[in-house]
């Protein structure tokens, strides 16, 4: 049975300020926890309820294993509907990254992302085309939040995500920049080359006008049809996507 301090801390870290404060997070679902399992991320403790037990039978001894009740496992659950697995998981300390570490790579930037959804998929969109690396402004959603984590799908296990002044980063970077933009180059027309930062804008406002100045290279989807808009989700695949299919040509 879990303590009642137990039970504390674990839905405190619905919380971004206790996330922070206790430098934990949580991974919800058999596949994610699988995938932080099998990565350098450090797992605290793993809970499961009576019905998972066969399931962690051959997991490392030296993992804390808690097996507890469902209505345990419903209190301490982000879920609507709670998994009969959740592992407490240490958050990373991650040095801040040096222009020189990008090189000869693609890396996106984030400004102002709010959805967790978004955020999710953005992150699982990443790992999909081998880019390793997400820089997010202050004010982009927490990476760990229960809904990004549980919409990353495990993903968030194999990127490394930094959030820093990304004014300050663009401005000191001798990177190409792109970004997408309403008015820009045709991205079917684009030579990417073989580096460079992807700037993506927030849901609504699109990027901020002290970013879009540092743009080196604004890139448009072409619109066809009648929609407003594209979710930055959806622009962010067509970007990737783009980027790695001419890195094949």
């Amino acid at each position: 049975m879990l303590s009642k301090s137990q039970i504390s801390l674990l839905k405190s870290l619905k919380n971004k300020n206790e996330r922070i404060l206790n430098g934990l997070f949580l991974v919800e679902g058999y596949k994610s926890v699988y995938e932080f399992l099998n990565s350098p991320f450090e797992i605290e403790a793993i809970y499961y309820t009576t019905s998972f037990v066969s399931n962690v039978l051959n997991l490392s001894q030296k993992i804390n294993l808690f097996e507890i009740s469902d209505n345990e496992m419903e209190k301490i659950s982000s879920l609507k509907t709670p998994q009969p697995i959740l592992a407490l998981v240490k958050k990373p300390t991650l040095t801040p990254l040096l222009n020189i570490q990008l090189k000869k790579m693609f890396t996106l930037i984030l400004d102002g992302i709010q959805d967790p959804g978004n955020m999710g998929t953005i992150i699982r969109i990443a790992d999909w085309f081998g880019i390793k690396n997400i820089i997010c402004s202050f004010d982009t959603v927490d990476v760990y939040n229960p809904k990004v984590v549980q919409a990353s799908m495990g993903s968030l296990s194999r990127i490394n995500v930094y959030y820093d002044d990304i004014v300050d980063f663009l401005g000191k970077t001798e990177l190409p920049i792109f970004g997408a933009l309403l008015k820009g180059e045709n991205i079917y027309q684009t030579n990417f080359g073989y580096e460079g930062l992807i700037v993506m804008g927030n849901e609504g406002s699109g990027m901020r006008a002290s970013i879009e100045a540092l743009i080196t290279s604004p890139i448009t989807i072409p619109k066809v049809g009648s929609a407003e808009s594209l979710n930055v989700g959806i622009a962010t695949a067509i970007f990737c996507s783009e980027i790695t299919r001419k890195s094949f040509n």
